[in-house]
C-alpha cells in the first residue's frame, strides 16, 4: 500500500489523505456477508455493518447538514436521535450489506459533490451550537479525516476477530 500522495497543493492533500481513510474502511469492510456485517467484537457491540451506516452519517451531516446547513434527505431526517443518539450504528442490523454499501456510497458521492462545490475557507452554514464557531470546509475535512482514521483502527480489529485478515 502506498498511501496518498505526498505532494500537491493544500485541498490536494486533504482530499487524497481522505479517499485514503475511506478506502481503508472499504476494504475492511468488504465481502462479508449480514452476519459477520453484524459480528461485534466484545465488550464494544461496534459492528462493520454499523461503521459502514455511521460513516454514512457522518458524510452526510458534515457536509449536506453543517457546511450547507440543509436537512439531510432519508433515512436521516425521519430518525428519533433523542429516542437513540447511536440509531445509525444500531439500525445496521436490519439493513442488507447491500442497502449499507448503497448507503454508504451514496453519501460519499453526495459529500463530494458538496466538497467539490466549495472552498476550503468557506464558513460552514450551521454554527457549532456550543460556541457559535461555523467551521470552515478545511475544518471539516480534517474532521472527516481523523473521524475515518479512528474507525479505520476499529473496522482493522473487528475484521481480524471475524475472518483473521489483516491485510485488507
Amino acid at each position: 500500500m502506498s498511501g496518498p500522495t505526498q505532494s500537491g497543493d493544500e485541498r490536494t492533500l486533504l482530499l487524497a489523505f481522505l479517499d485514503e481513510q475511506r478506502a481503508i474502511v472499504r476494504r475492511k469492510c468488504s465481502g462479508l456477508g449480514a452476519e459477520q456485517l453484524d459480528t461485534p467484537l466484545p465488550p464494544s457491540d461496534m459492528t462493520l455493518g454499523g461503521l459502514l451506516k455511521h460513516l454514512a452519517y457522518v458524510e452526510s451531516w458534515w457536509t449536506t447538514g453543517v457546511l450547507l446547513g440543509r436537512d439531510q434527505g432519508e433515512p436521516w431526517d425521519s430518525v428519533d436521535w433523542s429516542a437513540d443518539g447511536d440509531w445509525d450504528w444500531h439500525s445496521a442490523r436490519d439493513d442488507s450489506p447491500e442497502q449499507l454499501w448503497e448507503l454508504y456510497e451514496r453519501e460519499v458521492a453526495r459529500a463530494d459533490e458538496v466538497i467539490a462545490g466549495a472552498a476550503l475557507d468557506d464558513p460552514s452554514a450551521r454554527a457549532n451550537a456550543r460556541t457559535g464557531e461555523r467551521p470552515s470546509l478545511r475544518w471539516i475535512l480534517l474532521h472527516l479525516i481523523e473521524e475515518y482514521a479512528r474507525h479505520a483502527g476499529h473496522a482493522d480489529l473487528i475484521r481480524e476477530s471475524i475472518d483473521g485478515q489483516t491485510d485488507a
